[in-house]
């Protein structure tokens, strides 16, 4: 199939509207889609079908919506250089789950590690979080994607994603770009500043470990003060060894702008107490900019509104043909 847009990139990632956004969003997912928006015709959404499939509050799930969208232009998010939309706004993406969940292995989905990671030990897992693998795939098939910028727990969501491309195209005919997935060098992996062998998370972590995009400056401060970090006093990059300093070096790389070995020499000779309190200050740096943008923008709920709304316009269009061609190849009548 022709490609949207000929000559150049397409680049599409998704970001579920539940759950304050935190530090290991922003350097896993929402910096790359801020460097990434400028590659080619670039598509993020807000993926809020995925963020039912998991007990949830509807009222929070509708204003946690509109506080992502307002931080996710916030942090550098351009709808001039890129198109911002919510999931549930462009059917598409439900219709095209449905088609391809006929190239789409059971033992495969049951392979995936955030399936059992989020349904171990529940008394109720939904259907949906078994699927959403598939809708997810529609997601970044849709727009015949050929960049996918996201954090390395995506890796193997991504893969899948691929997979079901290549079956559909085997068996239908060609239809979709087989997409590749674009992760983080450095920091793909944000983990828990209280439990640094987990991966910093809103559900699953520490409230004092997890550090929040919109956490005011003293309580970000407290958080990489009372960081765990490891015995000795050598601050050394070694995440098997010294996963607790690592991920502060990483972090410390990524919101000053400094390679990991500059970190390293920069604290030759220092204790941990000064890596955690400049951590804490660089991150308060960073955030702080994109915090007051956060503010003028989610006063204006209309103005949001409109701009998702063009936003989802623009994807309905972009997804159009790629649904039409699924129908057709699949044999189904055309309306």
């Amino acid at each position: 199939m022709s490609k949207a847009f000929s000559g150049s990139n397409v680049v599409f990632s998704g970001i579920q509207a539940t759950g304050a956004k935190q530090l290991g969003n922003y350097i896993g997912a929402m910096r790359q889609y801020v460097a990434t928006q400028d590659e080619g015709e670039a598509f993020f959404c807000i993926v809020d079908l995925h963020s039912i499939t998991a007990d949830y509050d509807p009222q929070d799930l509708h204003d946690r919506t509109l506080d992502l969208a307002a931080l996710l232009y916030a942090v550098g998010l351009d709808p001039k250089r890129c198109t911002l939309f919510l999931q549930s706004h462009v059917t598409a993406h439900a219709e095209s789950a449905w088609l391809l969940s006929a190239v789409t292995g059971f033992g495969q989905l049951g392979r995936m590690t955030q399936f059992k990671e989020k349904g171990e030990g529940k008394e109720f897992v939904s259907a949906g979080l078994f699927t959403y693998p598939v809708l997810m795939a529609g997601d970044i098939l849709l727009y015949q994607t050929d960049i996918v910028p996201v954090g390395d727990d995506q890796r193997q969501h991504v893969e899948l994603a691929r997979d079901i491309a290549q079956r559909f195209n085997a068996r239908y005919g060609e239809t979709f770009t087989i997409p590749r997935g674009v992760f983080p060098q450095v920091g793909a992996r944000i983990m828990d500043l209280q439990e640094p062998t987990k991966k910093m998370s809103t559900s699953a972590g520490t409230p004092q470990g997890t550090v929040l995009i919109l956490d005011e400056p003293d309580t970000i401060r407290k958080k990489f003060k009372t960081a765990v970090t490891d015995s000795g006093r050598e601050v050394r990059y070694a995440p098997d060894e010294k996963p607790g300093v690592s991920n502060l070096i990483e972090i410390l790389s990524v919101a000053s702008g400094t390679s990991i070995p500059e970190v390293e020499a920069a604290y030759d000779g220092r204790g941990y107490g000064d890596l955690k309190g400049d951590v804490g200050e660089a991150v308060v740096t960073l955030f702080a900019p994109v915090k007051e943008r956060y503010a003028e923008l989610r006063a204006d709920d209309g103005e949001l509104r409109r701009l998702l709304s063009v936003g989802a316009e623009k994807a309905r269009e972009t997804a159009k043909p790629t649904l039409e061609s699924m129908y057709e190849r699949m044999g189904f009548v055309l309306r």
